[in-house]
C-alpha cells in the first residue's frame, strides 16, 4: 500500500520497544489501519503529545521499505475528546465502544456508517450531550445492524408469530435464536432473559431514527437497565467474546465492593 492522507480515530495504542508505538486507526475512507509512530514515546515533540485513545486525527502515513507497517508521517489533531479521558466513566463507555469495533472491524474494511456513528457518540459523550448509558444503547443498536447481527424484536424466531400478537407485556428473548421467543416456543428454544414491549419500541427507535434528535428519548431507570443487560449480553455472544473494557465496565457500575 502506498502512502495517504486521512481522517482517523485511535483505537488502540501498544508501546513497541522503547521508543514507538502501533496504532490501530479507523478511518472512514480506509477502514481499520495499523501504523508504527517512531519515536513517538520519547519525543513529544515528534507527535504533541496527541497519539490518544479515542483522538480524532488527519494523519499521513508511508509505505515502509520492507513492506510491513504503514509509518505514520504526520498527525493533526482534529478532535482530542479530552473530556472523556478526564472521566473514569466515559472512558469505560468509550473504551467498551472502541474495543467491540476493533475486535469486529477487518484489517481495510471500511464501514462509513459506523465510523459516522462512531465519531457522533463520542461527540456528544465529550461534550456530555446525552447521558452515557443511552447513548451506548444507542451505539449498540446501530452497531449490531451495521454488522448484520440486529436482534429480530418482529416476530418469533421459532413459529413466526408477530410480537404484536403476543398477549403480554413481557417477550422472551434468546441469544441463540437471535431475538424473540413466543411463550408457545420458548420451551423449545433456550430463553435467556426478559424484555417489556415498550423497552423493545424504544431499542427499536434507537436503530432507525434520526440519530441528531436521540437526546430527547427518555428511557426509565428499569428501561434502561433492561437495555444495557440485553446489548451487553446480545454482542458478545454473537461477536463470540466479551470485550475486556465491558468487564471493567460492568463493575465499575455496580460500585465498590
Amino acid at each position: 500500500m502506498s502512502g495517504f492522507s486521512t481522517t482517523a480515530i485511535i483505537l488502540r495504542r501498544v508501546e513497541y520497544g522503547d521508543y514507538d508505538f502501533i496504532l490501530t486507526l479507523f478511518s472512514r475512507d480506509r477502514g481499520k489501519i495499523s501504523a508504527i509512530a517512531k519515536s513517538a514515546q520519547k519525543s513529544k515533540r515528534r507527535f504533541g503529545g496527541i497519539l490518544e485513545l479515542f483522538s480524532l486525527l488527519e494523519i499521513e502515513v508511508g509505505s515502509s521499505r520492507s513492506g510491513g507497517l504503514l509509518i505514520l508521517k504526520e498527525a493533526v489533531s482534529r478532535n482530542l475528546f479530552s473530556n472523556i479521558r478526564s472521566d473514569i466513566k466515559k472512558t469505560a463507555y468509550a473504551c467498551y465502544w472502541t474495543e467491540l469495533i476493533n475486535l469486529w472491524l477487518e484489517e481495510g474494511n471500511t464501514h462509513p456508517a459506523l465510523y459516522e456513528v462512531f465519531g457522533y457518540v463520542l461527540e456528544q459523550l465529550d461534550r456530555a450531550g446525552i447521558d452515557e448509558e443511552p447513548l451506548s444503547i444507542l451505539f449498540q443498536m446501530r452497531f449490531l445492524s451495521i454488522a448484520g447481527l440486529k436482534p429480530n424484536f418482529e416476530s418469533c424466531a421459532n413459529c413466526r408469530r408477530p410480537t404484536a400478537d403476543i398477549d403480554a407485556s413481557m417477550v422472551f428473548l434468546s441469544l441463540s435464536a437471535g431475538g424473540v421467543i413466543c411463550p408457545s416456543c420458548s420451551g423449545s428454544r433456550s430463553a435467556n432473559m426478559k424484555l417489556s414491549k415498550g423497552t423493545i419500541k424504544l431499542l427499536q427507535w434507537m436503530d432507525g431514527g434520526d440519530i441528531t434528535k436521540a437526546g430527547r428519548i427518555r428511557f426509565s431507570a428499569a428501561e434502561q437497565k433492561e437495555s444495557l443487560l440485553f446489548l451487553e449480553s446480545f454482542i458478545p455472544y454473537h461477536i463470540g467474546r466479551e470485550p475486556k473494557s465491558l468487564k471493567f465496565l460492568k463493575n465499575y457500575r455496580r460500585g465498590p465492593l
